[in-house]
């Protein structure tokens, strides 16, 4: 009886070992998800600036957000790119949310934010990761 209760002592803590690192991993893809996109080199954080520019003019010119996506999509061809269309719509919402940031200025933090940071932009686009 003894030997058994041992085995089965040694098989939940075994399985809770597992949890554990289950739980681990999925917090750390979790946390990774919530953010934008990263850049993956300067000329990507060049092309964030560039939506950035588009994306606030259209919010300035208080065109409805769908039809703003629909621009930038053509604009900047996205549908191949999972990784782009998340970037671009970030931005997108980053833009109609800031309000009081100008068009240049908007473009300007997320460049200078994207390069200093290794492509990161979620300072800029208010994702925390």
């Amino acid at each position: 009886m003894q030997n058994h209760l041992d085995g089965l002592k040694a098989f939940f803590e075994t399985a809770a070992r597992w949890l554990a690192a289950v739980v681990a991993l999925a917090l750390l893809l979790a946390s990774t998800a919530l953010g934008a996109p990263r850049a993956e080199s300067p000329q990507e954080c060049t092309v964030a600036a560039d939506m950035a520019v588009v994306a606030r003019s259209l919010a300035e010119e208080q065109v409805q957000r769908p039809k703003a996506g629909a621009i930038m999509s053509r604009i900047y061809d996205t549908g191949a790119s999972e990784r782009g269309k998340e970037l671009m719509q970030q931005i997108l919402d980053a833009a109609y949310i800031k309000k009081d940031s100008s068009t240049k200025n908007f473009a300007e933090e997320l460049f200078v934010a994207c390069l200093r940071n290794e492509g990161d932009m979620d300072s800029v686009l208010g994702h925390s990761a």
